[in-house]
């Protein structure tokens, strides 16, 4: 195993430079030097080390890249972007597998991204994927460490010899990290393959050590043993673990696995945690934090038809109760006697604590349905009950934390904004990322903005290449408040939509756009999907000021 430091980053060869001429024409290609985020498409945030300093990876449909932004707080309790910066990785490596894009690796463990800032030893750390032979990144290879823009690491880990007969390598991804800053070392899990340790520790480099472990028949002891390099794999003794955490308080080594939760002394005593969540309860996720200090934990498994079964629980610590079931409360705060988190067959991709609060950021299985539920002492209360009697629990774009509808909450963490001050990141599939300064009260959206000429002096459709069903959002500026007409034209230019009509859009200092409006989904005024080619969008004011911008559909039968 080699530590290697990527030499040169590779030139940008955007999708729409390729759709562009493949239809014919040439494309505005991406500026990714001008743009606030590498992607609009974030799938993992982090703290940076510093107050406002936050880290978000983002992948497109060919490229993945880490950005470094910088915040501040602003007036009235919002936050303003002071700087940003982007990296791209290289082009055949990624931490985002295309089982976590797709949707097809629909186990709790593989839908979500885990991430952590550890300091300056190792810095940003993510999960590192390289292509199979079908030219997927289904392949776990090791792990990024990402110090600065400048110094992206490449570590790659070997796989023993005794997992090359797993039907499918996703089964040792890397799904949890925890990092001992005392120690210096990051311990990792890795399903079939157990619990690895990176120790930084020393001075001749870094040392790994893969343990496994095995359960006693009793179910309440085990034992964490080390796996040598040529021994065999025994999936029927070696326990499967899933996610894993260092206890804030004791220090000691929590294991999520299929066999319930365990934890390591620093005696090297190891013992099962929860008698609800014992050896028959596959924990697939564990987080921990908050004052009072609360454990939150993921059970999700396949029952016989096939049927994905998942369950929220928590502990608080100090006490002597064990997991329990969270609650979900209706708006007049009485526990519901359905599981809804199970109802609903939710993934958790993040949990964040805030003081007493905790916000769980959720997935559907099979499904565009996201958002974050909010847990106080109580449990999940409702923030609004509709007309039909129907609760709703998730936070998402109907209470702010994203301004475009469709986009998906894909990952979440708390950063310093000051010494006094904590502040919430989200990463969504399709809208950037979202910041917040008050606890999720509201929420500042920050998207690619490439600089925009006023009176309509430039016209940028983000992304320039759409299927029909996707978003494409015509971005432009105005010096003074005006009514906007903008409409849709085909190659021969024949006017195939109008987007909106004398809507009024306020002077900004970065763009006047309304994304819940200003939007082309690559279909007709009859709803019909446009025929594959570049289409241009005409953009025009109640002052006469008219700007052009260009976008390509991929046609209806690429959806």
């Amino acid at each position: 195993m080699k530590l290697g430091m990527m030499k040169n980053m590779f030139a940008m060869k955007s999708l729409a430079f390729s759709a562009g001429l493949l239809a014919g024409v040439t494309l505005c290609g991406n500026a990714f030097a001008a743009e606030t985020l590498f992607s609009n498409n974030v799938f993992a945030v982090a703290p940076a080390g510093e107050n406002g300093s936050l880290w978000a990876f983002s992948r497109n449909d060919s490229y993945s890249g880490v950005t470094l932004l910088n915040f501040k707080l602003a007036d009235k309790g919002a936050v303003a972007l002071q700087s940003s910066k982007n990296e791209q990785v290289s082009d055949t490596l990624t931490a985002v597998h295309d089982g976590f894009v797709s949707g097809s690796e629909e186990l709790a463990e593989r839908r979500r991204i885990p991430a952590v800032y550890t300091g300056s030893k190792l810095g940003f750390v993510l999960p590192m994927f390289s292509m199979n032979k079908e030219d997927r990144y289904l392949q776990p290879a090791g792990f990024f460490n990402i110090l600065n823009l400048n110094t992206i690491n490449e570590y790659t880990v070997e796989v023993p010899s005794a997992a090359e007969s797993l039907e499918k390598p996703m089964q040792y991804t890397m799904s949890g990290f925890a990092y001992d800053s005392t120690a210096k070392r990051l311990w990792i899990a890795r399903g079939v393959l157990g619990l690895m340790v990176h120790d930084v520790s020393g001075n001749k480099g870094a040392k790994d050590t893969t343990y496994v472990l095995n359960v006693n028949q009793d179910g309440k002891s085990a034992k964490l043993e080390e796996f040598k390099k040529n021994s065999d794999l025994d999936l029927k003794k070696n326990t499967e673990i899933f996610d894993v955490r260092l206890h804030p308080e004791t220090g000691d080594l929590w294991l999520a696995t299929a066999k319930g939760i365990w934890k390591k002394t620093s005696n090297g005593l190891v013992s099962a945690v929860s008698t609800k969540l014992d050896t028959s309860a596959r924990v697939t996720g564990l987080w921990m934090g908050g004052k009072p200090l609360q454990i939150i934990a993921e059970t999700n498994y396949k029952d016989t038809t096939g049927t994905v079964i998942g369950g929220l629980w928590r502990q608080y610590e100090g006490t002597d109760k064990d997991f329990s079931k969270v609650n979900f409360l209706d708006t007049a705060g009485k526990v519901q006697k359905k599981d809804i988190y199970d109802e609903s067959d939710y993934t958790v991709n993040d949990v964040v604590f805030l003081g007493k609060k905790a916000f769980v950021l959720v997935n559907a299985i099979g499904g565009s349905t996201s958002g974050y539920l909010k847990l106080d002492s109580l449990g999940a209360k409702a923030w609004e009950q509709d007309e039909d009697g129907k609760n709703h629990w998730l936070y998402g774009y109907e209470t702010g934390v994203t301004d475009r509808k469709g986009a998906t909450l894909m990952t979440m963490c708390a950063f310093p904004l000051s010494d006094k001050q904590m502040g919430l990141a989200v990463g969504t599939y399709g809208n950037g990322l979202s910041v917040s300064a008050d606890s999720g009260a509201t929420w500042n959206v920050i998207l690619n903005r490439a600089k925009l000429d006023n009176n309509l002096g430039s016209i940028r459709m983000v992304p320039s290449v759409i299927v029909p069903g996707n978003e494409s959002l015509v971005s432009y500026k105005v010096g003074r408040e005006s009514k906007i007409t903008i409409e849709v034209f085909s190659y021969d230019m024949r006017k195939v939509r109008t987007i909106v009509k004398d809507a009024v859009r306020n002077a900004d200092a970065s763009r006047s756009t309304n994304p819940k409006e200003d939007f082309w989904d690559g279909r007709d005024d009859h709803g019909k999907d446009c025929t594959m080619g570049v289409y241009y969008i005409r953009v025009k004011d109640n002052h006469g000021h008219v700007g052009w911008g260009k976008t390509m559909t991929l046609g209806g039968n690429f959806r």
